[in-house]
């Protein structure tokens, strides 16, 4: 599985983004898909996860009620739709994948990463 993120970009406070990921192999309607971000001088963190299926989604507690991960299978690409952007959640944003399981929050169980995309928010 390749992963392609893209649609980052600068935004004022407030605004919307939506970020991407494209991701090519046959048999990526089976993998758990999630995003994660980096801040400078920050660990990477978990952002939103989802299942292959789509049905169960999983959101950090900086980001619940703001922003929303989906996926279209016919399409091969999951999208994080980001409302309401703070300063806050300024980083790289990277797409990841994982063949097994639900989402979950740490790093290393993801297999797949994408090259990231950076979403700079101005206050």
């Amino acid at each position: 599985v390749q992963l392609q993120a893209s649609g980052g970009g600068l935004v004022q406070a407030g605004g919307s983004l939506r970020l991407s990921c494209a991701a090519s192999g046959r048999t990526w309607t089976r993998y758990v898909m999630g995003w994660f971000r980096q801040a400078p001088g920050l660990e990477r963190e978990f952002v939103a996860g989802i299942t292959a299926s789509g049905d169960t989604t999983d959101y950090a507690d900086s980001v619940k009620g703001r922003f929303t991960i989906s996926r279209d299978n016919a399409k091969n690409t999951a999208y994080l739709e980001m409302n309401s952007l703070k300063p806050e959640d300024t980083a790289v944003y990277y797409c990841v994948a994982d063949p097994s399981g639900m989402p979950g929050v740490l790093p290393g169980k993801y297999e797949y990463w994408g090259q990231g995309t950076q979403v700079t928010v101005s206050s």
